[in-house]
Parts: structure tokens; sequence; C-alpha cells
């Protein structure tokens, strides 16, 4: 029987597995743009952190739609394409992250945390933590935008970045993008957009299905009028986190985000 989908039931499919399917369709695809070179080329490795093959994919991951509207090109390009590949492999790679390293139960709650740590906001900090709009080939009008605050353009420019990743190097480079280079930004982004660390902290502890956190004074210090306390936090009783602050509520807090950098993210 013969499928509607390209590649899928194909006769001449069946002694090629999934991957080498892939390279062979798209071997004459993502052809270079001619931008990504000499020292930018160098200069957008680095921020990868590792060598690439296929330059021409990540030209397109960083070619706006709005870039053709102002060049004659015999073939425009957008990385809208990549970026519907890249939004799907990062969702996979979050969720897997956080199933294996999560020993959550409740999939809301592992649906809510994945969607605290990716988003449009998250993702568009990440890019230009990263810098990666001054790679961006865009238009002047949409440049104003990024500039202006528009978070989407950056954001699918990172999911683009991700495809490329995938499609040049493989699912194992992806994840190791995502993981290493991508999430230890996000979380930082994510601590700093909720500062309500206990509430967070407590919801992760319950659903693990373990008691609520305990807070201990461990040291007071100062007059009454100045005091600084040390506060600790014990999950199942052992120690997670401890904080200092000018009032028990602001260590609380501290040692709340001590415990969910440690533990959690």
């Amino acid at each position: 029987m013969k499928s509607d989908f390209p590649g899928i039931n194909s006769s001449q499919n069946i002694n090629m597995g999934s991957s080498d399917i892939i390279k062979s369709e798209l071997k004459d695809k993502f052809p270079e743009l001619g931008f990504l070179i000499g020292d930018i080329r160098k200069s957008f490795i680095e921020i990868l952190g590792f060598e690439i093959i296929r330059i021409g994919i990540y030209e397109e991951a960083l070619t706006h739609r709005s870039y053709p509207a102002q060049n004659e090109l015999k073939s425009p390009v957008s990385n809208e394409r990549l970026e519907f590949l890249g939004d799907a492999i990062l969702d996979m790679i979050v969720a897997e992250y956080l199933f294996v390293f999560y020993n959550i139960d409740s999939e809301g709650t592992l649906t809510k945390l994945r969607s605290r740590l990716v988003n449009k906001h998250s993702l568009a900090v990440c890019g230009k933590k990263m810098n990666i709009e001054s790679f961006l080939r865009i238009s002047h009008s949409a440049a104003k935008t990024v500039q202006a605050g528009n978070e989407t353009i950056l954001a699918d420019a990172m999911e683009a970045i991700i495809a490329a990743v995938y499609l040049d190097l493989g699912l194992e480079s992806a994840r190791n993008f995502v993981i290493n280079k991508m999430l230890p930004l996000i979380v930082n982004e994510s601590l700093l957009d909720d500062t309500n660390y206990k509430s967070r902290l407590l919801e992760l502890v319950q659903a693990e299905g373990k008691k609520s956190p305990e807070y201990i004074v461990i040291e007071e210090e100062g007059p009454p009028h100045n005091k600084n306390y040390t506060v600790g936090v014990l999950i199942e009783g052992i120690q997670s986190g401890v904080g200092k602050g000018k009032s028990k509520k602001d260590a609380e807090q501290v040692a709340a985000k001590r415990a969910l950098i440690s533990h959690y993210l």
C-alpha cells in the first residue's frame, strides 16, 4: 500500500534507516547564502560552542521572512520551516530532561514546569544573552521591532537554530546544545521572573509525594533592631538550602531558591 506521505512505505526505503532517508532528502538543500563567513562565522561558532558542518542550514535559521522584501534574491528563504521543526525538538528535549531528572508523577505539574522553562520570553532572553540578534538577517523595520522589545523574532530564531543543529549534527548535539548551553540561561531567567521561591519549592516537593519543606532558624545575629537571620530548609529531614536575610521571611526565600537550584533546576 502506497502512503500519501513522501518517504513512508516507499519500496526504495525498505533497506534504509530513517536517518539515512533524512540525509538523502536534505542532501541538496540548504545551500550556503554567503553571510556567515570569516570572522562572523568564527564568532557564531564560538557562541554555539562547537564546530558546524553545513553552514547553509544555520544561515537559513538566521534569516527572517522579512529579509527578502528588501533584497532581490533568486530563491528567497526564511527560518519558518526550521522554526517549526526546532519547536518540536525543543519540547521533546525539555520533556525528556524533566522526565529523567524530576521524580514527579503528575503530568500536569511536568507540563506546567516545561511551560515555565520554555516560552517566547525565555527563548528571546536566551537569544539576547547569546547575542544571536547580531547575526540575524532581517529587514530594517523588523530589526526595529526587535530593538523595541519584540520577542517573537528572536525566540523563533532560537528554535530554528536548534533545528539546524539537529539536521547538521544529530539529536545528541541538539540535546547538548539545549541542556548545556540554553537551559542554564533559561533557568536563571525563570528564577528572576518568579521570586516566590517558597511556593515553587513547595509545589515541586509535593508533586514528588514528599512532605512540605521545613524551615529552621540556624542563627540570629545582631541587635534587636538590626538582626540578620540564617535559615535552612529541610526536605524529608535533609538540609537542602541555606539562606540569609534581614528577616526570617527573606532568609526563607533565599534558602528555598538555593534548594531549587541545587535539586530541581
